[in-house]
């Protein structure tokens, strides 16, 4: 059988306008490809009634299910009713039951009912309802002489989940049988996604299911493997072998196969060794410190970091020498190094971890915007890095620490390997 074609429209201006990010439509996307469902579009309409009608009609037109979320409240900018009666080219229809069923409810809480909100108890002919247990506004399952399903679910998200795990979910899940739709993301970092999209080119274009795609960050690359199965346990034995052969093609990229922050990676990896890390950072800013005491239990691994963004502070607390700022510079592989080292010292850290460099928008210490200088340093060895990171501030940063929690990564890896 195949899988069944969903489309997901949000209904409100604040979404085109950009006052809020439409996280129901990842919510519900999310959810539907665990049941088997393949989301194929996701539209986004205003307070408008023409324009919410044509939305379901072109939804209607290619798609098997249409899941709507907003636009079901009292006022008078709240017309998903209105553009779904008019899409089916039916009247809507006042439900007694759905009046005293807002009456009640108001009553419940001690609140009077303004009469606005008796438009809620509207429902196109011919469709069912859903009574909400959170807020007042009910939801809508429609189905169309063609057999297609359309329901409608509030935007506010926690009565939007209550309804979409309530009825909508298992009413598709009966529908699309036994189906499951899996997928496996891949993350990577030293590697542009142009590179890793040349290695794998024959993949991609070779594989239908499970398919591969790419999405790129600032110093991550991610590789997604999607399979379609009966089952869970079939859809991941489809993608297993690929898995493999992504990982086997990229030795050195690849940080995970099950979707870890690299920072995650690196904390398992100090625990497996019981070692410590201490950080120096300029560049920066603290924000390596951040990601690296973010999980639970990282005192055990994360000394601290010392935070030194002027060339006196380098000096002065971590001990980069003057011959160093008088000739390299704050923003060199040699300052770097000396941050290493001062910090693993003052944190009496089995591991240095150092950044130095120009976030922008001007040069400084003679460097472009965007230089990058890194450095590790242990017990028997150290080792640096430079170069210039593209973007604007935020993305210079996200580069840094990305490059330099890899450089970690490597070291312990590689001390790992020794070990056993």
């Amino acid at each position: 059988m195949e899988a069944l074609k969903a489309e997901i429209i949000g209904v409100g201006t604040e979404i085109l306008l950009g006052q809020i990010c439409n996280n129901n439509a990842q919510w519900m996307s999310e959810r539907l490809a665990q049941i088997g469902v393949d989301v194929a579009y996701h539209q986004a309409v205003g307070d408008n009634l023409d324009r919410i009608e044509t939305a379901f009609r072109l939804a209607l037109s290619r798609s098997d299910v249409v899941i709507a979320t907003g636009g079901l409240g009292p006022t008078q900018d709240d017309i998903t009713r209105e553009g779904i009666a008019a899409a089916l080219e039916v009247r809507l229809v006042r439900h007694p039951e759905i009046e005293d069923f807002l009456r009640e409810k108001f009553a419940r809480l001690g609140r009077r009912m303004a009469e606005i909100n008796l438009v809620q108890a509207d429902v196109p002919e011919g469709a069912e309802y859903i009574l909400p247990d959170r807020g007042t506004a009910p939801g809508l399952i429609c189905v169309t002489p063609q057999r297609k399903r359309m329901y409608a679910v509030p935007g506010v998200p926690a009565e939007m989940r209550e309804m979409m795990t309530g009825t909508v979910l298992p009413e598709l899940a009966a529908l699309a049988g036994p189906s499951a739709l899996v997928s496996r993301t891949i993350r990577l970092t030293g590697i542009a996604e142009s590179k890793v999209a040349e290695i794998l080119d024959d993949l991609f274009r070779a594989s239908a299911n499970p398919s591969v795609a790419y999405l790129a960050s600032s110093g991550e690359v991610k590789v997604r493997l999607t399979a379609k199965a009966t089952t869970r346990e079939e859809a991941e034995r489809l993608i297993e072998p690929l898995a493999l052969e992504v990982h086997a093609r990229l030795p050195g990229f690849v940080f995970t196969t099950t979707d870890e922050e690299l920072e995650q990676v690196i904390a398992r990896l100090l625990d497996a060794l019981g070692a410590t890390v201490a950080c120096a950072e300029s560049l920066t800013g603290g924000s390596l410190a951040l990601r690296l005491s973010a999980a639970p239990g990282a005192s055990s691994y994360f000394k601290g970091s010392a935070v030194t963004y002027t060339a006196e502070a380098k000096r002065d607390i971590l001990g980069v020498s003057q011959q160093t700022m008088d000739g390299p510079g704050v923003v060199s592989e040699e300052c770097a190094r000396e941050m290493a080292l001062g910090t693993r010292r003052i944190f009496q850290a089995d591991l240095g971890l150092a950044v130095t460099g120009v976030a922008g928008p001007d040069p400084h210490d003679g460097k472009p915007p965007g230089t990058v200088c890194l450095a590790l340093a242990w017990d028997r060895g150290r080792q640096s890095d430079s170069f210039r990171a593209p973007g604007d501030r935020e993305q210079v940063r996200r580069w840094a620490e990305q490059s330099a929690l890899d450089m970690l990564r490597h070291r312990l890896e590689d001390q790992l390997r020794a070990d056993t």
